[in-house]
């Protein structure tokens, strides 16, 4: 009865499985996207999977354990934003899984196979409802972003799981700071995927987290992961048939409650500063994979022209165009080249409107300039030419020949950047296949400004705004406000280009300035220094949008001391992990 229960199930995932995979080729040769086609997919795969030796066991604890740590997948995928408005779900997310490891490490079975399975479902099933959307991009990254993005995940379970056996009262301590250290690691690491850090998940409801200006998002990591705990407490005393103490049912409601008080005071109470500036941003409206570098600059370059004259005037500041908006475009011959030359020519009665824009660009390096791993080769007659592509955004000023220039520096791993390449060089012949890059783009070291009589923006770049302590770099150099240039089309109409919207709120709350965001296409918007999102666009439509941006000197503690949260919790898990190590040590050489 089992076994036909089992193969049931496997044939209902399995073919609808098969028909999503020939619906998603076929839709792929007409050149139509995939939209949510790549959820289904991966989520009936996984379930295949599940149902296959060596994941499935006839162990009577399986299927229980293998249903609380699908649970935890699906609540700690469904807290995330876009899927349902209802981040709560994150307090709890870790507790069924915490519950299977408890019940490993009580029956004192081995880490492997038992407990890595399980965890390992759930990151994958958090990763595949949270970030399915990746796969809309390439297939190939879609699976790397989730599967090895789970494996990664194990990395501080598996620690705390084993910490646990030297230092069981302090386990749940040590769960904590192992998944804070490990979620800033990740933000700071060549294969950075920061997109699930905890704390992003309440960023659609910024009336809950003003208090982000002190602790960043990590402490909303943290407030996740103490919820987590104690609720998991309670459940085992319910589950032990003893009464749950009135000291832990307080102890969780003030935990809840009181936070999310003080943040809706800090939301009512607070009054944006600053200088008010006049901002018009333009969405263009290309779809990536198929139009947006097929159809002729020059049309792209009228449309663009044609949005911005719905919206620009005399007392327009800035104007501000998505990433990647025109080029390939060296960097030093930019006022040379035929777009740049029509805007300035178009805007030339604008005296003092700054243009701030995306580029396609790269840098020719000098004879005997030092060359970076970003670095490519081309023959020529006279003899080899030494470049870099570029990434860059641009602020272009009508009257002044002079341009400012900053490249993207927090690249996308695959697209943008083959990390550790030399470890990993065996790996890139399947990166060229998979058209990634091996040599990936030119960087820069320290974040760049751009001033104008208007004030000081922060020029971010797309991914780059996912990176709370990256971003303060730009305000301590003064700037007064943050410009996000993105390209969010490659996602298709998904939670992915929303969630990115969403992300832009939590750094506006940390540093307090106002952000104008212009995406190609996706939702360009602006979004105050409370993180309220305004004039949203929609999605798939060509669109320009005016609106006031208020500049602010204002430095916040979280701008001043960054991720001081997760760097606590990064000693801290060194700490727990040298205890670990000397106690192991001690047990061995005793003997």
């Amino acid at each position: 009865m089992k076994k036909n229960w089992r193969f049931s199930i496997l044939i209902l995932a399995l073919l609808p499985a098969i028909w999503l995979a020939n619906d998603m080729i076929q839709r792929n040769k007409a050149e139509l996207l995939w939209g949510y086609r790549p959820l289904a997919f991966f989520l009936l795969v996984w379930v295949v999977l599940l149902l296959l030796p060596p994941f499935f066991s006839k162990k009577e604890s399986h299927v229980r354990h293998l249903l609380l740590s699908s649970l935890s997948g699906v609540m700690l995928g469904v807290g995330f934003p876009d899927i349902v408005p209802f981040p709560f779900l994150l307090f709890a997310g870790f507790v069924p899984l915490l519950l299977v490891e408890h019940e490993i490490a009580q029956r004192q079975e081995k880490q492997r196979p038992g407990l890595f399975r399980y965890a390992y479902n759930t990151f994958v099933i958090w990763n595949i409802i949270a970030t399915y959307w990746v796969a809309n991009t390439a297939f190939a990254a879609g699976i790397a972003a989730i599967w090895l993005n789970a494996l990664l995940m194990m990395i501080p379970f598996a620690l705390f799981h084993r910490t646990r056996k030297v230092m069981p009262r302090l386990a749940y301590a040590a769960f904590m700071a192992y998944w804070l250290a490990f979620e800033y690691i990740h933000l700071n690491w060549e294969l950075t995927w920061p997109w699930l850090t905890l704390g992003n998940g309440f960023a659609e409801f910024p009336m809950l987290i003003q208090w982000y200006e002190y602790t960043g998002a990590f402490g909303g990591g943290l407030w996740i992961l103490l919820a987590n705990v104690l609720i998991l407490k309670m459940v085992q005393a319910k589950m032990a048939k003893t009464s749950i103490p009135r000291k832990r049912i307080l102890q969780l409601t003030a935990l809840v409650l009181l936070p999310a008080i003080f943040s809706i005071w800090l939301f009512y109470t607070y009054e944006e500063k600053g200088t008010p500036v006049e901002i018009a941003i333009v969405q263009p409206n290309y779809e990536p994979h198929y139009q947006k570098f097929s159809i002729p600059e020059s049309e792209q370059v009228k449309q663009f022209l044609q949005l911005s004259a719905t919206v620009v005037d005399t007392a327009t500041d800035y104007l501000v165009y998505p990433e990647s908006s025109f080029g390939m475009v060296a960097t030093d011959e930019i006022n040379q080249y035929e777009a740049i030359r029509n805007l300035r020519e178009y805007f030339k009665n604008y005296t003092g409107l700054n243009i701030v824009t995306g580029l396609n660009a790269y840098y020719i390096l000098k004879p005997g300039e030092p060359h970076t791993d970003a670095v490519r080769m081309v023959e020529r007659r006279d003899g080899p030419m030494y470049y870099e592509s570029l990434n860059i955004a641009a602020q272009i000023q009508i009257g002044q020949e002079d341009i400012a220039i900053y490249r993207k520096s927090k690249p996308v791993p695959g697209p943008e950047i083959f990390p550790y390449s030399e470890l990993l060089f065996f790996f890139k012949p399947l990166v060229d296949k998979l058209e990634g890059t091996t040599e990936g783009i030119g960087i820069q070291k320290e974040r760049a400004v751009f001033d104008s009589e208007a004030g000081k923006i922060a020029p971010a770049i797309c991914y780059e705004s996912v990176f709370g302590e990256y971003v303060t770099e730009y305000i301590r150099k003064g700037a007064q406000a943050i410009f996000i240039m993105t390209n969010d089309g490659w996602w298709d109409n998904t939670a992915g280009h929303r969630q990115h919207l969403y992300f832009g709120a939590l750094r506006a709350i940390e540093t307090r300035r106002g952000i104008a965001r212009s995406a190609n296409t996706g939702i360009s918007a602006f979004i105050n220094q409370k993180g309220v999102i305004a004039q949203p666009t929609q999605y798939d439509e060509p669109a320009a949008i005016k609106g006031t941006v208020l500049f602010n000197d204002t430095i916040t503690f979280y701008v001043r001391w960054g991720d001081i949260i997760a760097r606590i919790a990064l000693f801290c898990s060194i700490v727990f992990l040298l205890n670990v190590i000397s106690k192991r040590l001690r047990v061995k050489y005793s003997h």
